[in-house]
C-alpha cells in the first residue's frame, strides 16, 4: 500500500496542473494516466488541432499574396508534413508534462486506475491511498445514434488528426466548436466542406450576432452550410438529413462526427466509493467536491465547463481548499475561444441572456475595419461586442476577427476586477494595435 496526500486520476491539464500546484504546496501527490501525459487536449484536441489552424492560416495568407505584393506566388500543400509539423508540437508539449510529472513529490503511474473506496485507487495490482482524491479524466467524443454511425470513413475529431491526406469532400456534423475549427482548417487545405447542424445556428453559446457574421465569413471562403437539419443516416457516402420538412442528402468521402463530448465516468469504480454521478457527469459543490468529502471532480468530467483552462483553475481552487490556501478565482468569468479563420471569442454573458434574465444591459459594437492596425494587417473583417450594466460594470465581451482572443482576453481581466466602462475609458492602449478596437467600444458608451 502506498500513500500520499493526493491522488489525482488522469493526466489533461486539469490533473497535471493540479498536480504540480499541489507539489510546490509540500503536498504528496500520485498521479494515474492510463493513455499519454497531457490528456486530451494536448494529444488529440486544443494543441494538435491549433496546429493545423495554424498551416490553414499561412495557406490562407499566401493565397492573398498579390494584395501585398507578392505575384506569381506558386506552392504545394504537403499534408504529410503539416501532419508531422503537428506530431511535433504534440510530442514536444507532451514531453514536456513528463519532465513536470517527476518533479519532487510527484509519483506518476502509468496505467488505468479505479476507486476500490472512498480512500483507495487500484492500478496495476497495486493499492495506493491518500486523504483527499481529484478526479480528472476528461471527457470522449459523444456519437449520436443513427444508422451508419460504426461505417470506417465516419470519424471523430481524435481519427480526423491522424488521416494521412486532405479527404476532397468533408461533411461535418455539428457546428459547434469542434466543428467550426475543422471546417475552417480542411477548407483552407483544399476540402470542399459541408456543414450539417440541427440548430437554428453555429458556436450557440457565442453572442448570435457574432456567430451568424463568423458562419457567413466562413461560408464566403467555399464552406456549405445546412442549419436547422437533422441527420437520419448515413450509408456509404451518403448523408441523409431532414431540413425544413424536406429531406436532402451530401456526398463525402470523410464524415466527422462532432456533436459534443460525454464525461469519461465509466470504469472509474465510482460506484464503489458512493458518488453520485450520472452520463452527464458527477455531482459536485462549488469547491468541485462530490457526496463524498475528500473527493473531487475537476474538468469535463463534471461537466460544468468543457475547456482545458477551466480545468485547470478547478485544479488550483480544490488545491486552495485542500490546503486551506484562500483563493479568488473567479470560476463565472470564463473566457473562450474558436480558432477558426477568423477566429472567434468571448467571455460572460451576451446580449441575448441579459434580454432573457430581464438585466438592464447597454451593448456597444467596435468594428475591426475602423481600427489602423487590423487595416495594415488585411484583417478588417470583425466585430467586437461590449456589454456593461447601466453603472457600467462590464458583464461580458464577445468578437469575432484576427487575434478575437487576446482582445477578450484583456476584458476578461478586467471583469476579474469589476472595472466599469469608465475605468476602461481611461486605460491608455498602445497605437496602431488590435486592442484599440476594445477601447474604442467603450468610447462608444
Amino acid at each position: 500500500m502506498t500513500k500520499t496526500d493526493l491522488i489525482i486520476i488522469g493526466a489533461g491539464p486539469g490533473g497535471y496542473r493540479s498536480a504540480e500546484h499541489a507539489a510546490k504546496h509540500g503536498l504528496s501527490v500520485t498521479v494515474f494516466e492510463d493513455k499519454y501525459a497531457g490528456g486530451t487536449c494536448l494529444n488529440c484536441g486544443c494543441i494538435p488541432t491549433k496546429a493545423l489552424c495554424r498551416n490553414a492560416e499561412i495557406i490562407d495568407s499566401l493565397r492573398e499574396g498579390e494584395e501585398y505584393g507578392l505575384n506569381d506566388l506558386s506552392y504545394k500543400i504537403d499534408f504529410q508534413k503539416i501532419a508531422e509539423r503537428k506530431q511535433r508540437v504534440v510530442e514536444t508539449l507532451r514531453s514536456g508534462v513528463e519532465t513536470l510529472m517527476k518533479m519532487p513529490g510527484i509519483t506518476y503511474v502509468e496505467g488505468h486506475a479505479e476507486l476500490k473506496d472512498a480512500r483507495t485507487v487500484v492500478c496495476n495490482g497495486n493499492e495506493y491511498e491518500a486523504e483527499n482524491i481529484i478526479i480528472a479524466t476528461g471527457s470522449s467524443a459523444k456519437m449520436i445514434p443513427i444508422p451508419g454511425i460504426d461505417q470506417e470513413n465516419v470519424v471523430t475529431s481524435t481519427e480526423l488528426l491522424d488521416v494521412k491526406e486532405v479527404p476532397e469532400r468533408l461533411c461535418i456534423v455539428g457546428a459547434g466548436v469542434i466543428g467550426m475549427e475543422f471546417a475552417s482548417a480542411f477548407s483552407s487545405f483544399g476540402s470542399k466542406v459541408t456543414v450539417v447542424e440541427f440548430l437554428k445556428e453555429c458556436l450557440p453559446t457565442l453572442d448570435s450576432d457574432i456567430a451568424k457574421r463568423l458562419r457567413q465569413q466562413i461560408s464566403k471562403r467555399g464552406v456549405e452550410f445546412y442549419m436547422q437539419a437533422g441527420v437520419k443516416a448515413i450509408s456509404g457516402n451518403t448523408v441523409t438529413f431532414e431540413r425544413k420538412g424536406k429531406e436532402q442528402t451530401v456526398e463525402a468521402d470523410l464524415i466527422l462526427i462532432a456533436t459534443g463530448r460525454q464525461p469519461n465516468v465509466e470504469g472509474l469504480g465510482l460506484e464503489r466509493a458512493g458518488i453520485d454521478f450520472s452520463k452527464r457527469g458527477i455531482q459536485v459543490d462549488d469547491n468541485f467536491q462530490t457526496n463524498v468529502p475528500g473527493i473531487y471532480a475537476i474538468g469535463d468530467v463534471n461537466a460544468k465547463c468543457m475547456l482545458a483552462h477551466a480545468a485547470e483553475f478547478q485544479g488550483f481552487h480544490v488545491v486552495n481548499h485542500i490546503i486551506g490556501k484562500p483563493g479568488n478565482i473567479r470560476h463565472e468569468v470564463m473566457p473562450s475561444a474558436i480558432f477558426t479563420h477568423p477566429e472567434a471569442a468571448s467571455v460572460g454573458m451576451t446580449e441575448d441572456q441579459c434580454k432573457e434574465q430581464g438585466i438592464a444591459a447597454v451593448c456597444k459594437k467596435a468594428f475591426f475595419r475602423a481600427n489602423g492596425k487590423a487595416l495594415a494587417m488585411n484583417e478588417t473583417e470583425g466585430l467586437l461586442k461590449l456589454i456593461a450594466r447601466e453603472d457600467g460594470r462590464i458583464l461580458g465581451c464577445h468578437a469575432y476577427g484576427a487575434h478575437a482572443a487576446d482582445l477578450v482576453q484583456e476584458v476578461s481581466v478586467l471583469m476579474c476586477r469589476d472595472t466599469t466602462v469608465d475605468e476602461l475609458k481611461d486605460m491608455v492602449h498602445i497605437h496602431p494595435t488590435l486592442s484599440e478596437i476594445v477601447h474604442d467600444a467603450a468610447m462608444n458608451f
